[in-house]
């Protein structure tokens, strides 16, 4: 199952359009029992499934983003160089736009997500029901599908987690918002109540949230799981939980820094106070590296205690084991400082050329002079090792490795203790790094591994991944990534809101009670912000198999008691207590996922007119850009 090659969409985008207001209006009226909504012909929802070729969809999924913004040009203001699309128009093609991303990435959410086949352009294969692997992988033609995706990344580099979720909520907003614009409610009075709506939903997510103990293994390893139950790995997640965890916590780094604050006394002079601050530095991207080694089992991988690189030793003859070695980093050649560009060199003799053969040896020996002074057992330079400081190397009975990347020398200089330095000449005793407790070279597979292990005090670690084929191992690293995220976000912020669509469906009930006090107008666009919220338990339970209608006002229900922290079972589609199941979320992506969804809605409906920007051919012209924006 999952995406179906070949699929081409057959509805066209007056069918997307019936069907978005056929749903938003029976959602808005479900208090007055009206059931006209289910009568009439069957419009079935855009079919999202794309065929990717070349990573590209389909053409019919361009066409449908697309139809609405080529459509009836000429019939609004059009001066014969360019596409224009003004006010009513222009929003329902973005809503429809933004809704078949939506309905892209919808069966991806929770544990029973089905998979995304995407051929990338080298005819490779990607399995993934991540959304912000699959928004990545795929190319738009739409304004308001590209603006969908780049949300998918934000939530990504922000807090590493709920990218499908925010996908599928920014969706429904939109979606919610066609009954309004039918009943010719301005734009700016739907944003007014959306943004109100999403300052009492941040105090209400605020409130039904509850601390955690960061320090408890227990109890962050089962935070940690349910972001990976959703996920491909759900089987090992006892065994990611635990590599998230224990990579965070070694990268992770207090910090200290110093505040001043001037206060005056009437007519004194001010006086200065300081004050230290302590900050956590968790940098999961520089610090924590992924290795993907095929072979072995899944159970074999683990998190080093130092760094692991892909080299060997620059001579047969150096040693492959060393216990407590004293490393020195280098950010320069150990070779003949070659000339500059052009450099021509006239020899009249062979004394001369002698010369020149024992200037450059001389040069190599001071250097590795300077570097066995202060007595290293390993030396690890950026750049390369001529074959003669490899003999005074080996003859000093030292290690070398070459060509070193430099976010591994990084690594390994935060691990072990030691300072790069880029001129030998500067080397001193206290940039030689003692931290580290063994180096040996290991054989895996058909490659040789330098790992640098039993630090004292690591800052920095290596995740060695073991699985049978790279696209699987490429997955796991997905979703570690993921969980590292999770448990840095709540490093940062230690508070957690209940999953299983539970704080979505306590912000719905509270927002529909509140809005009966919202006055005027604003009622109905602030009402349509609690009926989205119920798109993430709704999608839950169409996800598991289990019935929408009865689930749905079951939860319902509990919430109206106020129970808040009832919500579905992912595996079975049941409405259970997320405090006794034991699904929580990190509170900073829920706040996140809710403040990006709203806002971007916003940003979407304030736009009025969409018009194509002139060819390169054209703007060599004096003429104003074709369908220049009209005035208010």
């Amino acid at each position: 199952m999952g995406v179906i090659f070949d699929a081409e969409l057959v509805q066209s985008t007056e069918q997307v359009e019936l069907y978005l207001r056929r749903q938003a209006l029976c959602n808005s009226n479900n208090n007055d029992n009206n059931l006209d909504c289910v009568a009439g012909p069957e419009v079935t929802p855009v079919d999202t499934t794309l065929r990717l070729i070349n990573n590209r969809p389909s053409s019919a999924f361009n066409e449908a983003t697309g139809r609405q913004h080529r459509q009836n040009a000429g019939s609004s203001s059009d001066t014969g160089s360019g596409e224009r699309q003004v006010g009513r128009k222009a929003q329902m093609s973005n809503i429809t736009a933004a809704k078949t991303v939506a309905d892209i990435i919808r069966s991806c959410l929770g544990p029973k997500a089905m998979l995304k086949m995407l051929l990338d352009p080298m005819g490779g294969i990607v399995l993934t029901n991540d959304g912000h692997a699959i928004l990545r992988e795929i190319e738009v033609a739409h304004p308001a599908a590209k603006s969908m995706i780049e949300l998918s990344r934000t939530q990504d580099e922000e807090v590493g987690d709920g990218t499908t979720t925010v996908i599928i909520l920014a969706g429904e907003m939109l979606a919610q918002a066609i009954p309004q614009l039918e009943r010719n409610i301005h734009p700016v009075v739907i944003i007014q109540a959306f943004k109100k709506a999403l300052t009492d939903a941040l105090a209400i997510v605020e409130e039904i949230s509850v601390p955690v103990d960061t320090s408890n293994d227990k109890s962050m390893i089962s935070l940690i799981e349910s972001s990976i139950g959703t996920k491909t790995i759900s089987r090992y997640s006892e065994l990611m939980c635990s590599l998230a965890l224990k990579a965070v916590r070694t990268v992770s780094q207090d910090q200290s820094f110093f505040s001043s604050s001037v206060q005056t006394n009437g007519t004194s002079k001010p006086s200065t106070t300081t004050n230290a601050t302590r900050s956590q530095e968790i940098d999961i991207k520089r610090y924590a590296r992924v290795e993907k080694i095929p072979g072995g089992e899944i159970e074999d991988s683990r998190v080093l205690d130092g760094v692991m690189l892909n080299k060997d030793i620059t001579h047969a003859s150096m040693k492959r084991r060393i216990e407590n070695p004293r490393i020195v980093l280098l950010d320069c050649p150990l070779e003949y400082k070659k000339g500059e560009s052009q450099t021509n060199i006239e020899i009249t003799d062979e004394d001369s050329w002698n010369k020149i053969l024992q200037i450059e040896e001389e040069q190599v020996k001071k250097m590795c002079e300077a570097i066995l002074a202060v007595k290293p057992t390993l030396v690890i330079t950026e750049k390369g090792v001529s074959d003669l400081a490899q003999h005074y190397f080996v003859k000093a009975g030292v290690t070398a490795l070459r060509r070193v990347r430099k976010t591994d020398n990084n690594r390994i200089a935060r691990a072990t203790g030691a300072t790069i330095v880029n001129r030998v000449d500067d080397l001193q005793e206290s940039d030689v790094g003692t931290g580290c407790g063994l180096f040996e070279i290991e054989k895996i597979g058909d490659e040789y591994f330098t790992f640098l292990t039993k630090c004292k005090n690591p800052k920095a670690c290596t995740i060695l991944l073991r699985g049978p084929s790279k696209d699987i191992l490429n997955e796991i690293e997905r979703n570690l990534q993921d969980a590292m995220s999770v448990a840095r976000n709540v490093m940062f912020h230690p508070r957690l809101s209940p999953g299983g669509g539970a704080t979505e469906m306590a912000v719905s009930v509270r927002l529909a009670q509140k809005s009966k006090s919202v006055e005027g107008v604003m009622q109905w666009p602030y009402r349509a912000v609690a009926e989205a919220m119920e798109v993430i338990p709704r999608t839950l339970i169409q996800n598991a198999g289990a019935s929408p209608i009865r689930i749905l006002t079951q939860l319902r229900a509990k919430h109206a008691e106020g129970k808040s922290s009832f919500g579905i079972d992912g595996d079975t589609g049941n409405v259970v207590d997320m405090k006794e199941y034991g699904v929580w979320e990190p509170q900073a992506v829920k706040t996140q996922s809710i403040k990006t969804a709203v806002e971007s809605a916003c940003l979407l409906l304030r736009v009025d007119d969409i018009c194509s920007a002139k060819s390169a051919q054209q703007a060599g012209g004096n003429g104003l850009s074709a369908g220049a924006g009209g005035e208010d």
